[in-house]
C-alpha cells in the first residue's frame, strides 16, 4: 500500500477518491465550528446581560442598604453594629461556656441583647462604649448567671446607655434591679495615663445626660441612684456600700492600680453568690484590666473566675 501511494500515477488516480473523502470530512467539521461560534456568540450575549442585570442588582441593594448603615451606624464611634453570623454564634458559644446554659438560651439572650443595643442607641444621648459582642456578651451573660438578689453596681457609666439596656436585660429574667452608679461625669470621658482625646458624639457626659438616657431602661432607670465622684474617693464608697450587691460591673479606671482598687473594694460589698463582670479584660487596648485582676484571683479572695465572654471577664463570690 506504501509503495502504491508513492506511485505518481496511483497517486492521480485516487487523488478525486481523496478530495472526497476531505470534503466529507471537513463538512460536518465546519458545520460544528459555525454551530460553536453562534453558541458562543448567544453564550457571550446571555453572559454579558446576566452581567448587567448583577450591577443592576447591587446597586439597587447598596441603595437599600444604606438607610440599615444609618440605622446600625455606632454614634461617634465611625463604625457599625452590623455583626455577622458568624461573630454571634461564636459570642453565644462563649456565653454558653460561662454561664452553663444551653447554646439556645445563650443565642436567645444574644440576639435580644443585640437589638436592646440598636434601639436605645438610636433614642439615647451620647453612644455606647464597646465592641457589639463586648457590649451584648455582658448584656447576655449576667441574667443567665441568676445573680442572689437585683441590687447593680455600675463602677463607671459614660452616658448611662449600658445601664439603660442591662435592666431591661434583667428584667426579663425576672430580676427586679435596683441601680446604683459610680462616675464622676467630668464632661468627657476620664482614662489615668491614657489620652481619650474631645468626645467623638460632642456630647458631654454630665447629670442630665445621664439621667435622660436611664429614663429609656424603665421605672428601674428613672430611680437608679446616681453617686458622682471617683470608686476611690472614701466619701463616695462609704456612700454606696449601704448595700450588698447581686452585681458589680467594674468599668472605671482600667489602669492596673485603679482595677485593683475596684476588686478590693467589690470583695467587701458583694454579696454572696454575686457577679462581678470586668469590662475590657483580654482587650489589648487595656492590659491592666486582665493583669489586675490575674494578680487578684492569684490571692486571698472570695471571687473565682466563671469565664470570659468576647472581652469581659466573669467572676462569682464565694457563698
Amino acid at each position: 500500500m506504501s509503495s502504491l501511494l508513492r506511485n505518481p500515477v496511483a497517486r492521480r488516480l485516487l487523488r478525486p477518491a481523496a478530495t472526497l473523502i476531505d470534503q466529507r470530512v471537513q463538512r460536518p467539521v465546519s458545520r460544528l465550528r459555525k454551530d460553536m461560534d453562534k453558541a458562543a456568540l448567544a453564550g457571550g450575549e446571555a453572559m454579558r446581560k446576566d452581567l448587567a442585570a448583577l450591577r443592576a442588582e447591587v446597586a439597587e441593594l447598596r441603595t437599600r442598604l444604606y438607610p440599615a448603615e444609618l440605622l446600625f451606624e455606632r454614634p461617634g464611634a465611625g463604625r457599625n453594629r452590623m455583626p455577622t453570623r458568624e461573630e454571634i454564634e461564636q459570642l453565644s458559644q462563649e456565653v454558653a461556656k460561662v454561664s452553663g446554659q444551653h447554646v439556645g438560651f445563650a443565642r436567645r439572650n444574644v440576639k435580644g441583647a443585640f437589638r436592646t443595643v440598636i434601639a436605645l442607641e438610636a433614642l439615647g444621648v451620647g453612644r455606647l462604649a464597646g465592641t457589639t459582642s463586648n457590649v451584648c456578651g455582658k448584656l447576655a451573660t449576667v441574667p443567665l448567671l441568676d445573680p442572689p438578689n437585683g441590687e447593680v453596681l455600675e463602677i463607671g457609666t459614660l452616658y448611662g446607655l449600658f445601664s439603660a439596656a442591662f435592666l431591661p436585660m434583667l428584667h426579663r429574667a425576672g430580676v427586679e434591679a435596683r441601680l446604683t452608679i459610680v462616675d464622676p461625669l467630668a464632661g468627657d470621658q476620664l482614662q489615668p495615663g491614657a489620652t481619650m482625646g474631645s468626645e467623638p458624639t460632642g456630647t458631654p457626659v454630665r447629670m442630665d445626660v445621664l439621667r435622660a438616657n436611664l429614663a429609656l431602661g424603665g421605672a428601674a432607670g428613672a430611680a437608679a441612684r446616681v453617686q458622682q465622684g471617683f470608686s476611690t474617693d472614701p466619701e463616695v464608697r462609704e456612700a454606696v456600700s449601704d448595700r450588698a450587691y447581686g452585681v458589680i460591673i467594674v468599668d472605671g479606671d482600667h489602669s492596673a492600680a485603679g482595677v485593683a482598687a475596684d476588686l478590693e473594694w467589690a470583695e467587701t460589698i458583694a454579696a454572696p453568690g454575686g457577679i462581678v463582670v470586668l469590662d475590657d479584660y483580654g482587650d489589648k487596648n487595656w492590659l491592666g484590666v486582665q493583669e489586675a485582676t490575674d494578680r487578684h484571683l492569684a490571692g486571698d479572695t472570695r471571687f473565682e473566675m466563671l469565664g470570659r465572654a468576647a472581652t469581659s471577664a466573669f467572676l462569682r463570690a464565694r457563698l
